[in-house]
């Protein structure tokens, strides 16, 4: 019995023992690493680098260039500097009859060709017929026949029928003139009306300028172009405005500023809309509250031979037309349209336009004219 008693002692010692061995092992777990950090939703943004930059100048202030002011060429003598651009006129007015009238015998056959170019020319049938009947009896009574001699009679005679007499000059009637420039689309009116402010500033006057074609798009801006050029100032409404308030204004703005001419473009006018060409004579009447239109111009489309007579009779009946400013005179042959348009409406070419350049009008002085059609030394 005893022995089964220490045997279950020293079993309980031994279990004992085993137990204070395991315990303490299974107190110390290992260390497990610590979790990753949750993702952060803000990102941090690296820091700057700064980087040195060489100091920057100061930038002037932008200056606005102020365009340049042209001077225009003298308008004396013009027209025989620009004789090269009548060339085509020059073969049938001078060329033409010089060769018919240099043939041996001037028989009914000549004379009937000598009418037909000049008729060609758009001299106008009465004036043909007038012009004819006097080379020929000057021919026959005189018994001409060398090329200058035919040449010294053609010429007087192409000079009678463009009326020397008639008062071709600029009008200037105190400060301000007032000039009203009409015609209809198409005819260079506008690009006309610039280049007559060249003309008017080359002959040392002042001139302003009143864009008072508001029914055509940038008619103002192009008026005002011409008037840079040349250091004139433009008075000009919005798009649309009426015509007669702004030429009321320009004339009102010469009248203040004392300038020597007041130019004022009108709307191109097609002559078969009397609305329009009611709205012309209103123009001149608003004007002519203050101040009296001195001149008006009639700019008309060389190229359009006799339509352009009809054209400038409707002018006529609304506005007191004084003066025709012909364009385009150096593209037609029809050079004996300034003849037709005279003895028509008996006004005369004050100005003629032969070329597109700034200073391509010229005053009309029909003996230089004639000159240069018949190709004579000036």
């Amino acid at each position: 019995m005893e022995y089964v008693v220490i045997a279950l002692v020293l079993l309980g010692v031994l279990v004992l023992g085993g137990l204070g061995l395991v315990i303490p092992r299974l107190r110390r777990r290992p260390e497990l690493p610590p979790p990753p950090a949750p993702p952060s939703s803000v990102e941090t943004a690296p820091a700057p680098v700064v980087v040195e930059e060489p100091p920057v100048e100061a930038t002037p202030e932008a200056v606005t260039t102020v365009p340049e002011v042209e001077v225009p060429e003298p308008t004396a003598g013009r027209l025989i500097r620009l004789r090269a651009r009548l060339s085509r006129s020059q073969s049938v007015l001078g060329k033409g009859l010089l060769g018919l009238l240099s043939r041996d015998r001037l028989d009914e056959d000549v004379w009937d060709e000598v009418e037909e170019n000049l008729i060609t020319a758009d001299v106008g049938v009465e004036a043909t017929v007038q012009i004819v009947e006097r080379l020929r009896e000057r021919t026959r009574v005189l018994g001409t026949r060398t090329p200058d001699e035919l040449r010294g009679l053609l010429t007087e005679e192409l000079v009678a029928a463009l009326d020397p007499s008639l008062d071709r000059s600029l009008k200037r009637a105190g400060r301000p003139t007032v000039v009203m420039v009409v015609g209809v689309n198409g005819s260079g009116k506008t690009t006309t009306c610039g280049k007559i402010a060249r003309v008017l500033i080359a002959d040392g006057r002042s001139v302003l300028l009143g864009a008072a074609d508001t029914f055509r798009a940038a008619a103002a801006d192009q008026l005002a172009t011409w008037a840079v050029r040349v250091g004139a100032e433009v008075v000009r409404g919005p798009e649309g405005a009426d015509p007669a308030s702004v030429a009321f204004d320009a004339v009102r703005r010469g009248i203040e500023t004392e300038i020597d001419t007041v130019l004022v473009d009108t709307a191109g006018r097609l002559q078969n809309k009397v609305g329009l060409m009611d709205e012309l004579g209103k123009v001149k009447r608003v004007v002519e509250k203050q101040r009296q239109v001195d001149e008006t111009l009639l700019v008309l489309d060389a190229t359009t031979g006799q339509n352009g007579l009809e054209q400038a009779r409707v002018f006529m009946e609304v506005v007191d037309v004084t003066g025709v400013v012909l364009t385009k005179l150096d593209g037609t042959a029809k050079g004996g349209i300034v003849i037709a348009v005279q003895r028509k409406l008996g006004i005369p070419v004050k100005l003629v336009g032969l070329g597109e350049g700034p200073d391509d009008l010229a005053p009309f002085e029909p003996k230089q004219f004639v000159d240069a059609l018949l190709g004579t030394d000036a």
